[in-house]
């Protein structure tokens, strides 16, 4: 394979033809089922499938087939199917994951930036979905281009955009079904749904946490009451609430007390954890936002790394019964409503930890108040297998070759759904887990943004990759 003329054609690509769909892509507000009751009637999920669908299909790759697959109720996907170049030894498929759904605006954007707008500024592409990931569509299908194009190979390939991701993938298995006999034996998965550190070398994904999302209600009367008159009375739902919280959560520690949350942590996993402070500590722990005088949790860095990425931790997301201050009169309220997020180990068994959630909250409940459990999202984690050598080797080249630096891994406090259904469903696959996010690229919050020459080193990066699996990988 030619390397400079790959280099080339991508750079070119991108420029050219990338950046202007993306751009469009950016302007559809696909925001996933989780976040728009009405997806299917506004039909923004459906578009941003079919503009993609229609841009891949332009590229013009040999024999490719591109299907837009519509399950009844469910989200749609988008099926490239790619076949393998003449000269490639590989057998079985190699499947490129990405998704079209995107987080809701969230908050006020800058000054001439806005969720639906795309706007380049230097070397950034601001727009929500733009960095996570409605890129990854496009950087799979150049990258495939690239290597026929260098005179390289690749295996068959399959490119499988869904748009339920950041609903927590819940059309998934279901779709897996539908195109099992489809996707065949897959031998490497490549997911560019990740990111890392920094915009200077190839981030691997080593594991990703599962989740249990439940909205939790407390309920003490039927209506609320005057505060002075039954205060003291009747205790508040917020005291009760409260109390839960301290079953499930030390207040002091944040030490999450759900025994079927917690899981020893891999020896390697902290040896990992600890190289990763050594070499890149400004990665390791991020930069985050603290107000003046607030402490991190832990003044050791590996802690905090192990907290991140292998130990249970609970977030309260959202409130329901409360009124805003401005407005709260003296009133006992009737219910309080928390919205709970416990990000799980990555092998914890999520479905046994919400069954364990719910007993603890239902159980016993404190004066007899009703107590409403349920609006669940579950999800497993999952960490990566040891690499083959040929995929361990092919990482060194991209290293050398395309970044100039080693490829670098850690685990990621996230989740994708995904990886760990295909984990499951294709036990001897390989696993590279990647992507062009970096900590500061603004995911899920206002001012989202793709650092786009990493974008196209990325791609670049899957080009040799898929080059190398058809020629070293072997069988499934």
């Amino acid at each position: 394979m030619d390397h400079q003329k790959l280099r080339e054609s991508i750079s070119e690509a991108w420029a050219t033809d990338v950046l202007p769909s993306l751009s469009g892509l950016i302007e559809i507000p696909a925001v996933s089922s989780a976040y728009d009751a009405a997806w299917e009637e506004h039909g923004h999920l459906l578009a941003a499938v079919e503009h993609v669908r229609g841009w891949v299909a332009s590229r013009g790759l040999p024999d490719a087939r591109c299907d837009v697959l519509r399950l009844d109720g469910r989200a749609p996907l988008l099926f490239v199917d790619v076949p393998a170049t003449p000269g490639a030894a590989a057998t079985g498929t190699v499947l490129l994951y990405g998704h079209l759904d995107k987080q809701p605006p969230l908050g006020d954007w800058s000054e001439g930036l806005g969720p639906w707008q795309a706007v380049i500024r230097d070397d950034r592409l601001y727009g929500r979905g733009a960095a996570d990931d409605g890129y990854s569509g496009y950087a799979a299908t150049t990258a495939l281009e690239a290597v026929r194009g260098a005179g390289g190979e690749h295996a068959r390939a399959v490119l499988l955009l869904e748009t339920g991701e950041e609903s927590g993938s819940p059309d998934l298995p279901a779709y897996l079904e539908h195109l099992a006999d489809r996707l065949g034996e897959v031998s490497l998965v490549v997911c560019l749904d990740g990111g890392g550190g920094d915009y200077e070398r190839l981030w691997l994904t080593s594991s990703l946490r599962g989740a249990v999302q439940a909205t939790v209600t407390v309920r003490v009367l039927e209506t609320g009451v005057h505060s002075g008159l039954g205060s003291g009375i009747v205790p508040s739902s917020f005291r009760v609430m409260r109390q839960l919280l301290d079953r499930v959560e030390d207040p002091e520690t944040g030490e999450v007390k759900v025994a079927e949350m917690v899981v020893p942590i891999p020896e390697e996993r902290r040896a990992e954890a600890a190289q990763l402070v050594a070499s890149h500590p400004e990665v390791a722990v991020p930069r985050i936002p603290l107000l003046p005088g607030m402490r991190r949790a832990s003044d050791d860095y590996v802690e905090l790394v192990l907290n991140n990425t292998w130990r249970p931790t609970l977030s309260v997301t959202g409130a329901g019964g409360l009124p805003d201050p401005a407005v709260a009169g003296a009133v006992l309220r009737a219910w309080t409503s928390f919205r709970l997020s416990f990000r799980l180990p990555p092998s914890a068994d999520a479905e046994a930890a919400r069954v364990a959630l719910e007993t603890i909250l239902t159980t016993d409940v404190p004066y007899g108040a009703q107590v409403e459990v349920g609006d669940f999202m579950v999800l497993n984690g999952w960490y990566a297998p040891t690499p083959a050598p040929w995929l361990a080797s092919a990482l060194r080249q991209v290293g050398e070759h395309v970044f100039g630096k080693p490829c670098q891994s850690m685990g990621i406090g996230g989740g994708i759904p995904f990886m760990e259904m295909l984990g499951r469903r294709y036990p001897r696959a390989q696993f590279v887990v990647t992507g062009a996010l970096g900590t500061d690229s603004n995911a899920h919050v206002p001012d989202e943004w793709l650092h786009i020459p990493f974008a196209v080193q990325v791609t670049e990066a899957v080009a040799h990759l898929l080059d190398a699996h058809a020629r070293e990988g072997g069988p499934a």
